[in-house]
């Protein structure tokens, strides 16, 4: 019985560096929301006719963005590699208004300010998890939460402490 869905997700260790707890504590959460509810589905034929569920680890290798899906067990299933160039203007942007917010709540904006700061990065981020959705079309059926929640993770992979 198929069972399309992340059970776990490991972010690449040697990618990953420390940064301001806001950072973790946003990954985390993601890492969180994302095993409590996504959908994950690899489109191409495994051996076995596998259909989940998954454990993925994000990885950038080279500049790519490697997604490597094993079975439950841990057993590797296939890596799909994407050329990040069309993420770095989604990620940069993403950076930048990241700061801002953080900078506000730090600040004690008033909530307006606050609000259109984070009006604007759910802006940000749902267009960026739209390009990841079009980016794995044909590769992986997803939920747009679930793609929201990659893209957080795979932001967490570009920050330099």
């Amino acid at each position: 019985m198929a069972d399309p869905r992340i059970i776990a997700i490991d972010l690449d260790g040697e990618t990953l560096s420390p940064r301001a707890p806001e950072a973790a504590r946003e990954r985390e959460v993601a890492i969180q929301d994302l095993l409590a509810g996504n959908r994950f589905e690899p489109a191409r034929p495994t051996k076995k006719g596998f259909g989940g569920p998954y454990r993925v680890k994000l990885r950038v290798e080279e500049g790519r963005l490697a997604i490597d899906i094993s079975d439950a067990d841990g057993q590797p299933l296939e890596t799909i590699v994407l050329g990040l160039h069309r993420f770095r203007r989604p990620i940069k942007d993403y950076f930048a208004i990241l700061d801002s917010y953080f900078k506000a709540l730090g600040e004690q904006a008033q909530p307006a300010q606050i609000e259109t700061i984070d009006m604007a990065r759910r802006g940000i981020h749902n267009g960026a998890a739209e390009l990841l959705t079009e980016c794995l079309e044909g590769k992986v059926a997803m939920d747009f939460d679930t793609a929201r929640r990659l893209f957080t993770l795979i932001t967490a992979l570009h920050i330099r402490g």
